[in-house]
């Protein structure tokens, strides 16, 4: 019988993607935080929805961001090590993502209004996962900014996830929406 506990965490630090350790204090483990709260939000958001497109949808970004994660929790000596797709992301990512936000808002244009969060459970969900994902965003830029190893293809991947996850947002919303001002 396998254990899910290590032990090895007990000294407050956790493991690297091909070795070494960093403190759980660490801003990547922030990031790496804010990107598995936006995996079990989108999850949430997910069983909330009716099945198809945005459902399918919703499970493809979840597994993409399990890339974007293992990309960012690499040891940054052992980077030659990840795979295009499976563990690194690539430019092919982000251009998927823009070519779903340019299906979807052909289908679904948007209004020119603010809207507010909330017009059913799927699209209060699809915000609040835009929001784990603009954090992780904000952390990752921090981490570059400090020096650290940051592909920039993952600060634009979740850049244009985000914005992914507003179109989402608002088509699961569809005609609930709510402007912000009732002008």
């Amino acid at each position: 019988m396998s254990r899910v506990y290590t032990r090895l965490g007990d000294d407050g630090t956790t493991g690297l993607l091909f070795g070494g350790r960093v403190s759980k204090a660490d801003g990547l483990i922030a990031t790496l935080g804010a990107i598995d709260e936006a995996v079990a939000t989108l999850g949430v958001a997910r069983a909330a929805g009716p099945p198809g497109e945005l459902g399918d949808l919703i499970l493809d970004l979840q597994r993409e961001l399990f890339v974007v994660a293992a990309d960012l929790a690499c040891n940054p000596r052992q980077r030659r090590r990840l795979r295009t797709r499976l563990t690194r992301v690539s430019s092919e990512m982000v251009t998927g993502l823009e070519a779903r936000i340019d299906g979807l808002v052909a289908q679904h244009p948007l209004r020119p209004v603010f809207v507010v969060s909330g017009a059913n459970l799927e699209s209060a969900l699809l915000d609040l996962a835009r929001v784990a994902v603009r954090r992780a965003e904000h952390h990752a830029v921090g981490l570059a900014a400090a020096g650290r190893t940051v592909s920039p293809q993952v600060g634009t991947y979740l850049n244009r996830l985000s914005d992914l996850l507003y179109v989402m947002a608002r088509t699961a919303a569809g005609e609930e929406a709510e402007p912000v001002s009732h002008q």
